[in-house]
């Protein structure tokens, strides 16, 4: 049977039920579908928290579906059939092809803003975000950071080197010399050192670029991992990954490769945010959208509001709820900081609805811990000028009224539109520096 390939947004359905193919709702057929399967089991019965990616569960109609939860990335399973799982920016859709070219755009944008992880490239002028497969995605991104790497200079490093020579260098190695020798005068065990490109970073780069040569269906990213395949000829590939990664990076001339290498991580380890179970039946590059919106947005709000003198910190763990004894560590996702002005934002990938009485869907819990924020960081002498929350734009939704209480603590909601983020992003910040 042949591959299969199917691309669905979060929360999107997965039967084996024919005439299924769109965006929400996809056709996988029965073999494919219970591999899947037992990889969403075989992880679950690992980490219960797997629920928050894939369930399994039955639907009258449809029979047993497997549902898209808060992750986004590929899924492919051991014969080729992959899964893609896309942000879900938008509750309707009138054209698919579209609305699936501006997910891809939109998740190329966030990965480039994690914090602490290799989603960074600037250079990738190759991608299409519209028309390539997700993994292909991936894998431009990877070559990209190789090719910045490439363009700085592959660092070299000195390799001890034993082995039994027809030259003598560095140190005779006695021992071995009489084991081996004593009717070979003319050949000599010997250690030395050798400066080469043998460094662990290039092992792993070399490791993964031959990875990708097997894997990879783009035309593109094929010739060039032939191309970087010839830069690295003189480096050996990586026998021992994890004992490279750890000597990996451990000088400051070679932060530059980082990048690269957080990827070579993903690739060979197959490790993105989690660690999967069941690769006999599929392997997984997920990220939880949860963190890719806020990072993002703590990414976007400091490009706009930094050069006009606003200090903005990401993830702020300096208060705690209750100070005897010291527990309960708050962490708001932005804190925006001018003069004696302080905001308070915190990032939610939910779409509310347009329904009062049912609290537009705003989690209870989180205005608990905005009016907490409120709280503390009034209690530490900062004027807190504006608590928000920030939420992506929904459909019908355009505007919910402050939340206002009557010892002073106002919360407010906003929309981004991440399908015109640029603006959007700047309209909110003059909306911050004018605390409306």
């Amino acid at each position: 049977m042949k591959p299969h390939s199917i691309v669905l947004r979060e929360f999107g359905l997965i039967s084996c039920r024919e005439g299924m193919n769109t965006i929400d709702r996809a056709y996988l057929p029965q073999k494919q579908f219970e591999q899947l399967e037992n990889f969403v089991l075989a992880n679950q019965q690992e980490n219960p928290e797997f629920g928050q990616l894939m369930t399994v569960s039955v639907m009258r109609g449809y029979g047993k579906v497997i549902k898209a939860q808060n992750y986004v990335g590929v899924i492919t399973l051991k014969d080729g059939t992959t899964i893609e799982i896309l942000p879900k920016i938008s509750s309707v859709s009138y054209d698919e092809e579209k609305t699936k070219g501006e997910m891809r755009k939109l998740l190329v944008r966030m990965l480039r803003s994690l914090r602490s992880v290799p989603y960074k490239s600037t250079q990738s002028s190759k991608i299409d975000a519209e028309k390539l497969p997700l993994f292909e995605i991936f894998v431009r991104m990877f070559l990209d950071e190789v090719f910045f790497i490439v363009r700085k200079g592959l660092k070299c490093g000195y390799e001890t080197i034993r082995g039994n020579e027809k030259f003598y260098k560095g140190k005779m190695l006695f021992a071995e010399q009489i084991k081996y020798n004593s009717i070979h005068k003319e050949r000599f065990f010997v250690e030395y050192d050798e400066f080469n490109v043998n460094r662990p970073e290039n092992k792993l780069l070399k490791s993964t670029l031959l990875l990708l040569s097997r894997k990879s269906a783009s035309a593109v990213n094929q010739a060039d991992i032939r191309t970087l395949l010839v830069l690295f000829s003189e480096a050996e590939p990586s026998r021992n990954h994890e004992k490279d990664f750890t000597l990996s990076c451990l000088e400051r001339s070679t932060q530059y490769y980082c990048g690269a290498l957080g990827w070579c991580r993903i690739f060979l380890a197959g490790k993105s945010f989690l660690s999967f179970k069941g690769e006999e039946y599929a392997s997984a590059l997920l990220f939880p959208m949860e963190r890719l919106f806020q990072d993002y947005v703590a990414k976007e709000i400091r490009n706009v509001l930094s050069p006009r003198g606003w200090y903005v910190s990401a993830q702020e763990s300096a208060l705690y709820l209750f100070d005897n004894p010291r527990k309960f560590k708050l962490r708001p996702d932005i804190v925006v900081r001018k003069g004696e002005k302080t905001y308070i934002l915190d990032t939610k990938w939910k779409l509310l609805g347009n329904d009062p009485s049912q609290n537009y869907k705003i989690s209870q819990s989180d205005m608990y811990q905005m009016y907490a924020y409120y709280k503390k960081y009034e209690a530490k002498n900062e004027r807190v000028k504006g608590v928000y929350m920030l939420y992506p734009k929904t459909e019908n939704l355009s505007a919910i009224p402050n939340h206002c209480s009557d010892d002073g603590v106002n919360v407010k909601i906003r929309f981004i539109d991440l399908l015109q983020s640029e603006r959007a992003f700047i309209d909110f910040c003059g909306n911050v520096e004018n605390n409306t």
